[in-house]
């Protein structure tokens, strides 16, 4: 008989622990950039149609998947099928190894700039303050060059948060963090918005440049406005933390009667309004910025990383007033929100190897911890950067879509979705209509194909950002194959009979969880 399974202590800590996973550093510097470069507000329409047919069904399917078998993501495709055990290995395997050791370094990478913003020390430069005095970038990938003692402090200090918080269990570790960073966030947030909304030059921005509507470029009788439809899913897929065996796991955690569709919705719907609310700080800081440089907004803006840690110093550098301030509220932003989706990409790790060899949770995370921290040394080096772009690029494009296309066939055509749909609609007060199954067996597998596809013609096409074929091999393939072999490799250890076969018992309290 296996021991009685952690559960979250109330709704509300379920769900801001689940919107904090979804919302990530992708939200702040990769949705505004897209929708300024997919016909503005236009890109919303793809863009809400994505989240409708792909988000929100895999969002049920995965807290479904984990509420019913209550268990880790291994465990659980285990009880569907013995042999989808690998791929239960896979999901959570590459979003620890392939995202989250470059994640811990990014995070630190947020860490000295918040020190950083206090004296505004970047100086004016911020483009070489960062590429040639920050990071010390090397010549190539290969060229590891040596370890940037500052960044690997902030490294450091990461895993010992995300440790010290997955260390406890989840009612007590991971969901009052999340009472205090979520709150905090959205509140920060919002002063940044606020901030954002009253410089010089940012209204019109925002009027021109992300709420505009150029509709020609979402048309689907064009080449362009199909790759921005295809772009819609991707990035719906990414920015709700779907294929990463998270929210499986935080559904294991739930009770007995929960509403699986009910807290599906919220979490995808608020999540993907953090994005859009995100985009008005956004445009409005490089608004002025532009203004103030008296360039066009075009040549202002960047996607990633350049938006962060080159666009918005000098941005902050420009203001009238409060730069310090302002700067230390911007990264005290992308600090709260890259820490919050870290602790989830290890607890799904952790509850994984916990289900799996039955060991406590402490030394568990003990462990993989201790791999992340080894593991992420490689992104603190002056190839850091071109490592992490890579790995990124492989992991988003290939990975977590071919995952979530597998997790489509298994629950739809092994499992059946009736089961999955009949299940939700017995723990749940929402009920889950049959176009539920017409998504999950044909609509959004479909999507995700030709997501994969588009991204395989872009691969053959022509080299990414140019790097040579060994660093995408070696580097890219590498990680790819290398999570692959070790999810055949844990799943050859045998599970405990009763662990397979019996799910973990339930409070003698069936009410709904408030």
């Amino acid at each position: 008989m296996t021991e009685k399974r952690n559960l979250w202590g109330s709704k509300l800590g379920f769900l801001l622990a689940a919107i904090g996973s979804a919302v990530g550093l992708g939200n702040i510097w990769r949705f505004g950039y897209m929708a300024y470069e997919n016909g503005g507000g236009a890109f919303l329409v793809p863009y809400t149609v994505a989240l409708l047919l792909a988000g929100i069904p895999l969002m049920i399917l995965e807290y479904a998947l984990g509420h019913r078998e209550k268990a880790s993501p291994p465990l659980a495709f285990a009880r569907v099928h013995p042999l989808w055990e690998p791929l239960g290995w896979w999901m959570p395997t590459v979003a620890f190894f392939g995202i989250n050791l470059f994640y811990a370094a990014v995070i630190g990478w947020c860490m000295n700039y918040f020190c950083l913003s206090l004296n505004l020390s970047w100086g004016a430069d911020t483009g070489a303050y960062f590429f040639t005095e920050f990071l010390q970038i090397s010549d190539g990938p290969f060229d590891l060059g040596s370890i940037r003692p500052w960044i690997l402090v902030g490294t450091v200090l990461t895993w010992v948060i995300v440790w010290g918080i997955c260390y406890r269990e989840v009612s007590h570790g991971i969901e009052k963090a999340s009472m205090i960073f979520m709150p905090l966030l959205f509140l920060l947030t919002l002063v940044l918005v606020g901030w954002s909304l009253r410089l010089p030059g940012a209204i019109d921005a925002i009027k021109n440049h992300y709420l505009h509507c150029d509709f020609s470029k979402i048309s689907l009788m064009t080449p362009e406005g199909r790759a921005v439809w295809v772009a819609a899913f991707g990035q719906i897929f990414f920015t709700l933390s779907l294929g990463f065996g998270i929210m499986i796991t935080y559904a294991s955690y739930l009770p007995k009667k929960t509403d699986i569709v009910g807290n599906a919705l919220t979490t995808s719907v608020l999540n993907c309004l953090y994005s859009f609310i995100t985009g008005f700080a956004v445009f409005g800081t490089i608004g002025y910025m532009a203004q103030a440089k008296g360039v066009e907004f075009g040549e202002a803006i960047k996607a990633g990383p350049g938006l962060a840690f080159v666009v918005y110093p000098e941005a902050i550098n420009q203001l009238p007033a409060g730069n310090r301030i302002f700067g230390a509220l911007f990264f005290l932003v992308l600090i709260v929100a890259g820490l919050s989706s870290a602790i989830s990409l290890t607890e799904a790790f952790s509850c994984s190897i916990c289900d799996k060899f039955n060991i406590s949770r402490k030394k568990a995370t003990s462990i993989i911890c201790a791999l992340g921290l080894a593991g992420s040394v490689v992104f603190t080096t002056q190839a850091g950067l071109f490592i992490l772009d890579i790995v990124d690029h492989f992991i988003n494009n290939y990975a977590l879509i071919i995952g979530g296309i597998l997790e489509c066939m298994l629950i739809g055509w092994v499992l059946k979705s009736g089961v999955m749909r009949r299940h939700v609609n017995q723990v749940g007060t929402v009920k889950l209509w049959p176009l539920w199954d017409v998504a999950i067996r044909f609509v959004t597998p479909l999507m995700l194909i030709l997501i994969v596809g588009g991204a395989l013609l872009n691969e053959f096409s022509s080299r990414y950002e140019g790097y040579s074929v060994k660093a995408l091999l070696f580097i890219g393939g590498g990680v790819l194959f290398g999570t692959r072999l070790a999810s055949f490799v844990l799943s050859h250890f045998k599970w405990d009979p009763v662990r397979l076969t019996e799910r973990h018992h339930e409070p003698e309290d069936d009410d709904l969880l408030v």
